[in-house]
């Protein structure tokens, strides 16, 4: 592709799922539960925050300084790597695909924070949009996006969080959540699909009313939208995408994608507990573990 290198890699980032929209989300998340969200304003990346603060059913509060989630990062600047250092991290684990990681690179960590390598298996989307994008050609990528298809394919990728791989290396990240005595980060590209998975199923689990894990979920499309509006913009300007509109349900996160993963959960396990013992393999002991981490 005869273009720069920054617009290519722009252009990747946009077709994974893993970056909101320049245009209005589809879903706006509670005044309230932005509120609560403590955001970690950094450079280089854009989507990251302490899940603590959030009321659990009796009233407990979640804790901070325990979890943070967060998007790719590859890109920070030494002061944004000198800001994490003061956050008390014990690992970052990174949910992307090697593919993901070999292309946009490693993350960047302080020193002495631990590097744990987990990969979510993505259905090959990465590679199936970059070469949508990578053809320049508006029939094909109408063809692969357009009609709902889009919305296909996030429903497959939320779907597909519930294969054995994947349920185990999730489940493993709570095990990780509820043994470490510092912070534990966790995140994927855009910190939106498998990251906010996470997200929603630690927060239920530690006693988080649904609703607000959810609107957790959403405030995604918020704290990405300036950055993402600015490589939604450079697409065009590339002469990628004659428009890239197509994108959008694949930038965004929505309640029907989190439903699709919840209603997935119902079918197989029946309720959210069981889904936590029989899916991601918690026993009570861990659950309790869990709760009592990162709420008090």
């Amino acid at each position: 592709m005869k273009i720069s290198i920054i617009s290519f890699i722009t252009a990747a980032l946009a077709t994974f799922a893993l970056t909101a929209t320049g245009s209005p989300p589809t879903a706006i998340a509670d005044p309230a539960v932005e509120a609560a969200a403590a955001r970690i304003e950094l450079q280089g990346a854009v989507n990251v925050r302490d899940i603590g603060g959030y009321r659990t059913y009796d009233g407990a509060k979640v804790k901070s300084g325990k979890a943070i989630r967060a998007d790719s990062l590859d890109k920070l600047t030494p002061a944004d790597v000198q800001k994490l250092g003061s956050l008390n991290l014990k690992a970052a684990i990174d949910l992307r695909t090697p593919a993901e990681v070999q292309f946009s690179g490693p993350d960047k960590l302080p020193a002495g924070v631990q590097q744990v390598s987990r990969p979510i298996d993505d259905t090959g989307l990465f590679q199936q949009m970059l070469q949508a994008i990578q053809s320049r050609d508006p029939q094909r990528q109408e063809e692969l996006l357009g009609n709902g298809r889009a919305e296909e394919i996030m429903a497959g990728v939320y779907r597909s969080f519930f294969n054995t791989d994947s349920l185990a290396k999730f489940g493993q990240t709570i095990k990780d959540l509820a043994a470490t005595d510092k912070a534990t980060l966790y995140h994927c590209t855009a910190g939106k699909d498998r990251t906010g998975w996470v997200t929603y199923v630690v927060l239920r689990a530690v006693g988080v009313p649904e609703q607000t894990a959810r609107q957790d979920y959403l405030l995604s499309n918020q704290f990405r939208a300036a950055a993402d509006a600015k490589l939604r913009e450079d697409v065009k300007r590339a002469g990628l995408m004659q428009n890239p509109d197509l994108l959008i349900p694949l930038q965004e996160v929505r309640d029907a994608y989190l439903e699709t993963a919840v209603d997935k959960l119902e079918a197989d396990y029946g309720d959210f507990g069981k889904f936590l013992t029989q899916g991601l393999g918690l026993d009570g002991r861990t659950i309790l573990q869990l709760r009592k981490n990162l709420v008090g």
